[in-house]
Protein backbone atom coordinates (compact mmCIF):
# COMPACT_ATOMS: atom_id res chain seq x y z
CA UNK A 1 0.00 0.00 0.00
CA UNK A 2 1.08 3.48 -0.41
CA UNK A 3 2.15 5.90 2.16
CA UNK A 4 1.02 9.72 1.24
CA UNK A 5 2.21 12.86 3.48
CA UNK A 6 0.50 16.08 2.52
CA UNK A 7 2.87 19.32 2.62
CA UNK A 8 2.69 23.32 1.72
CA UNK A 9 -0.94 24.01 3.83
CA UNK A 10 -0.50 27.43 5.70
CA UNK A 11 -2.42 30.86 6.35
CA UNK A 12 -2.70 32.48 3.60
CA UNK A 13 -5.04 35.99 2.82
CA UNK A 14 -8.34 35.65 0.73
CA UNK A 15 -7.28 36.05 -2.92
CA UNK A 16 -3.37 34.35 -2.44
CA UNK A 17 -2.11 30.97 -3.27
CA UNK A 18 -0.70 28.26 -2.19
CA UNK A 19 0.88 24.84 -3.57
CA UNK A 20 0.20 21.68 -1.67
CA UNK A 21 2.12 18.62 -2.93
CA UNK A 22 1.95 15.15 -1.43
CA UNK A 23 4.65 12.55 -1.33
CA UNK A 24 4.16 8.72 -1.81
CA UNK A 25 6.07 6.18 -0.47
CA UNK A 26 6.39 2.09 -0.47
CA UNK A 27 4.73 1.85 -3.89
CA UNK A 28 4.37 3.75 -7.11
CA UNK A 29 1.55 6.00 -7.42
CA UNK A 30 1.43 5.23 -11.38
CA UNK A 31 -1.17 2.84 -10.50
CA UNK A 32 -3.29 4.64 -9.15
CA UNK A 33 -5.81 7.85 -9.97
CA UNK A 34 -4.53 10.67 -6.98
CA UNK A 35 -6.97 12.76 -5.90
CA UNK A 36 -7.33 16.05 -2.97
CA UNK A 37 -9.99 16.10 -0.49
CA UNK A 38 -10.96 18.51 1.95
CA UNK A 39 -12.60 18.65 5.55
CA UNK A 40 -13.73 21.92 7.15
CA UNK A 41 -14.61 22.43 10.72
CA UNK A 42 -17.99 20.58 11.56
CA UNK A 43 -18.49 19.37 8.01
CA UNK A 44 -17.59 16.02 6.30
CA UNK A 45 -14.40 14.99 4.33
CA UNK A 46 -15.69 16.91 0.44
CA UNK A 47 -14.35 16.01 -3.31
CA UNK A 48 -11.59 18.87 -4.36
CA UNK A 49 -9.98 17.57 -7.18
CA UNK A 50 -8.41 13.88 -9.14
CA UNK A 51 -6.48 13.05 -11.58
CA UNK A 52 -6.20 10.09 -13.92
CA UNK A 53 -2.86 7.71 -13.60
CA UNK A 54 -1.48 9.54 -17.26
CA UNK A 55 -2.95 12.56 -16.62
CA UNK A 56 -4.68 12.53 -19.04
CA UNK A 57 -8.31 12.64 -16.96
CA UNK A 58 -8.61 15.70 -14.54
CA UNK A 59 -12.14 16.65 -12.30
CA UNK A 60 -12.69 19.20 -9.91
CA UNK A 61 -15.39 20.27 -8.03
CA UNK A 62 -17.45 23.14 -8.68
CA UNK A 63 -16.48 25.10 -6.15
CA UNK A 64 -12.96 24.84 -6.63
CA UNK A 65 -13.28 25.07 -10.74
CA UNK A 66 -11.18 27.41 -12.84
CA UNK A 67 -9.15 28.36 -9.44
CA UNK A 68 -7.39 25.23 -8.35
CA UNK A 69 -5.17 22.90 -10.41
CA UNK A 70 -3.96 19.18 -9.77
CA UNK A 71 -1.37 17.72 -11.46
CA UNK A 72 0.86 14.78 -10.61
CA UNK A 73 4.89 13.91 -11.45
CA UNK A 74 4.61 10.11 -11.28
CA UNK A 75 8.40 9.59 -12.06
CA UNK A 76 8.95 11.84 -8.56
CA UNK A 77 5.87 10.11 -6.99
CA UNK A 78 4.28 13.50 -6.23
CA UNK A 79 1.27 14.95 -6.56
CA UNK A 80 0.52 18.82 -6.58
CA UNK A 81 -2.55 20.82 -6.09
CA UNK A 82 -2.07 24.67 -6.75
CA UNK A 83 -4.23 26.68 -5.67
CA UNK A 84 -5.25 30.46 -6.85
CA UNK A 85 -7.45 32.85 -5.84
CA UNK A 86 -8.56 31.34 -2.50
CA UNK A 87 -11.33 32.57 -0.31
CA UNK A 88 -12.26 31.57 3.18
CA UNK A 89 -14.28 28.83 2.73
CA UNK A 90 -11.51 26.99 1.31
CA UNK A 91 -10.23 27.05 4.98
CA UNK A 92 -9.90 23.28 5.83
CA UNK A 93 -7.65 20.37 6.31
CA UNK A 94 -6.42 18.77 2.84
CA UNK A 95 -5.98 15.17 2.33
CA UNK A 96 -4.54 13.16 -0.33
CA UNK A 97 -5.88 9.99 -1.40
CA UNK A 98 -4.88 7.19 -3.72
CA UNK A 99 -7.77 4.94 -5.56
CA UNK A 100 -7.62 2.65 -8.43
CA UNK A 101 -10.52 4.02 -9.91
CA UNK A 102 -10.67 7.34 -11.15
CA UNK A 103 -14.56 7.62 -11.97
CA UNK A 104 -16.10 6.86 -8.39
CA UNK A 105 -13.37 9.14 -6.55
CA UNK A 106 -15.62 12.42 -6.79
CA UNK A 107 -18.65 9.94 -5.42
CA UNK A 108 -16.96 8.74 -2.10
CA UNK A 109 -15.79 5.55 -4.17
CA UNK A 110 -12.88 3.27 -2.82
CA UNK A 111 -9.76 5.09 -2.01
CA UNK A 112 -6.61 2.84 -0.83
CA UNK A 113 -4.31 5.35 0.90
CA UNK A 114 -5.10 8.46 2.72
CA UNK A 115 -2.55 11.45 3.96
CA UNK A 116 -2.23 13.01 7.36
CA UNK A 117 -3.65 16.11 6.01
CA UNK A 118 -2.74 19.50 6.01
CA UNK A 119 -3.57 22.66 7.04
CA UNK A 120 -5.29 25.31 4.74
CA UNK A 121 -6.62 28.64 6.63
CA UNK A 122 -7.39 31.59 4.38
CA UNK A 123 -8.34 34.84 6.18
CA UNK A 124 -10.74 37.17 4.81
Amino acid sequence: QVQLVESGGGLVQAGGSLRLSCAASGRTISTYAMGWFRQAPGKEREFVAAISRGSSITDYADSVKGRFTISRDNAKNTVLLKMNSLKPEDTAVYYCAASPILTTMKAGGRIDSWGQGTQVIVSS
